[in-house]
Parts: structure tokens; C-alpha cells; sequence
């Protein structure tokens, strides 16, 4: 079958060819892919910016998000069968979304939302997992709180705003000028115009912060929580407790060491810092369908690529020209 691959880490490394069709083990389903969606992660995966933690094998599939049809199950799987229509983000080590087909552990997977098409449902269980996970597993946000989110016009930023308004908080954005009333519309009930405006001098007082946009944004944002609030980063530096959630407590000091700067400044500070990195999640999946077909959640998708077009889907988004989902379709 076709698929992207990561042949070498680096800008360059991501190219069409033929690989074996997936192995469908007892607890898997057989997925034919009908649309995916481009991620940061898929970015930062074929870059090797992970290489440490997450050790792939190269040649490997990329791809992270996944909506498609059930063509085989595996021996042990009661939950599908053949021509259900799924979504899901497949574990880490076992992604590969770019492609005609894939196998995905059954644990990974849920009924599609009906009300979605393959390409809206394609354009949100990452973001939506992360959304959900970060503000309810990790913040455990409470009616009332006060969220602040980073670039809010885009993929996990429109899905923050809408889950952390479903949750009760009070949410604020930042947003280009050309995405407030886009960012108004999703719930966010303060937006601030990056371009002209510098959120840190007239924000204070949330509980917590999700930042996506790097080490600048995350020092800042520090600055603008109440004392025992939290910053959520999610494109890091690690902290030890990430360690932990890799199966890898032997990592814990290099993990410190990489976050010592941020930690530091956040206990000065009286805050706190927290490394976020989503796990796959079939159950919290199903959830997650059931806000989007009551309408309490919407896909924002920004447009659409051929399949046989990935790389160019994957340079838009690196440009910084996405507001929303980039997805490609077959």
C-alpha cells in the first residue's frame, strides 16, 4: 500500500513509497482511511525532536489522527465489526495515519460521531483528547476558574476554548486580528489581539494556562496565573513526571535537568509547571463524540489536501497559514 514515510529525521525526511499492509493483531481493528489530519506532533516526530523518548524505527508511517471504515477485526475484538465508521488517535509507536490502511488497537478507537464527515471527525481526536485531558485530567477545571489559552483560532486552541467553556471556566485567547470574532464565536470571553497587544500586561489571575507556542509564551504566561496556579506547556521542556508516563522512570534526571529553568521561575513565582503529552484513549474518544454530536463541540477544519499532496498539507501548516485543521483526504 501507499504511504508517507519517515525515511530520516529532518525537514526532508518525509516521502511517498510502497509498504507492507499492516498486521491486524487479536486486539486490533483494520482501518481503511478515509481522512487524516496534519498535527505539530507529526512535525516534531519526523524532525526526531522525540527520538529519545519515542524510539521508531525507521523506515516508519507517520500520521496521528485517523477517521475511516472497519475492513477486518481482530480475533479478540467484540466492541467493532467490519464497515463501522471510526475516529482515533492511535497509540503512540503504533501511529501511521498516512496511509491507505492501518491497524489500531480496538482500545484506541470509537463509533464516529454521526453527525461529523470522515474529514471533521479526522480534524479533532488528537486535539480533542488533548483538550480533554489537559483540563480535566490533568488542571481538574472547576465551574468558575479562569483559563487562559494560547493561539485559540487553532486546531487545539479553538478545541481548549470550546471543552474549558463546556467545563464551566472562564476563558480567555490569544488571537491574531483577523481571528478574534472567529475565536468569539467558539465561547472565548476574552480575546487578546497578539499583534497589538501584549497579553501579560493585561491579564492576571487565572488558575491555569495552556500554551502550544514555545518558551517565550510559557515564560510569560507564568506570570499571569494566581499563586498555586498551573501552566500546562505542550511542547515542553519535559518534566520528571513525564518520565513516569513514558515507562521510563530511568529518564526522570534528564527530564529535570531540561526543565529545571521553568520549574524554578514557576516556584519562584508560586505557580506551578507541568509538561502535558496525551495518550491515546478509545473510552475518553467515545465521550468526546457525544459533545460533538450534541453540538456542545464543533470541528474547525481549514481546509483540505489530497492524500497524494501530504508534504505540501504538512508545509502549510509549519508556515504558520492554518487556522484550524489541515486535513487530507483519499
Amino acid at each position: 500500500m501507499k504511504a508517507f514515510v519517515v525515511t530520516k529525521y529532518g525537514t526532508d525526511g518525509l516521502a511517498l513509497t510502497d509498504v507492507l499492509a499492516p498486521v491486524v493483531g487479536p486486539n486490533d481493528v483494520l482501518v481503511d482511511i478515509k481522512a487524516a489530519s496534519i498535527n505539530p506532533l507529526d512535525k516534531m516526530v519526523r524532525n526526531g525532536e522525540f527520538k529519545q523518548l519515542l524510539k521508531y524505527k525507521r523506515p516508519f508511517v507517520l500520521g496521528h489522527d485517523v477517521a475511516g471504515v472497519i475492513t477486518r477485526v481482530g480475533s479478540d475484538v467484540r466492541d467493532f465489526k467490519v464497515g463501522d465508521e471510526i475516529y482515533a488517535r492511535p497509540r503512540d509507536l503504533r501511529i501511521g495515519t498516512f496511509a491507505e490502511s492501518i491497524a489500531i488497537d480496538a482500545a484506541d478507537v470509537a463509533f464516529k460521531p454521526s453527525s461529523l464527515s470522515f474529514v471533521e471527525a479526522a480534524a479533532v481526536p488528537l486535539v480533542a483528547l488533548a483538550a480533554w485531558q489537559a483540563l480535566v485530567d490533568v488542571a481538574e477545571i472547576k465551574p468558575g476558574q479562569k483559563v487562559l489559552v494560547h493561539a485559540g483560532a487553532g486546531g487545539l486552541g479553538s478545541t481548549v476554548i470550546q471543552v474549558a467553556k463546556y467545563l464551566g471556566a472562564f476563558v480567555a485567547t490569544t488571537a491574531h486580528t483577523n481571528d478574534l470574532d472567529k475565536v468569539r464565536t467558539l465561547g472565548a470571553d476574552e480575546v487578546i489581539d497578539f499583534t497589538t497587544t501584549d497579553f501579560a500586561q493585561v491579564l492576571s489571575g487565572f488558575d491555569v494556562v495552556l500554551d502550544s507556542l514555545g518558551a517565550a509564551s510559557l515564560e510569560k504566561s507564568l506570570t499571569v496565573l494566581k499563586p498555586g496556579g498551573l501552566a500546562i506547556s505542550v511542547v515542553g521542556p519535559p518534566d520528571p513526571a513525564f518520565a513516569r508516563q513514558l515507562g521510563q522512570p530511568a529518564l526522570r534526571p534528564v527530564m529535570a535537568v531540561l526543565s529545571r529553568k521553568v520549574r524554578a521561575r514557576a516556584k519562584k513565582l508560586g505557580v506551578r509547571y507541568s509538561f502535558f503529552f496525551m495518550r491515546a484513549s478509545g473510552a475518553q474518544l467515545k465521550v468526546l463524540a457525544g459533545l460533538y454530536d450534541s453540538g456542545t463541540l464543533r470541528p474547525v477544519v481549514d481546509r483540505t489536501f489530497a492524500f497524494d499532496d501530504t508534504i505540501e498539507a504538512m508545509a502549510y501548516v509549519e508556515q504558520g497559514k492554518a487556522s484550524g485543521k489541515i486535513v487530507v483526504t483519499r
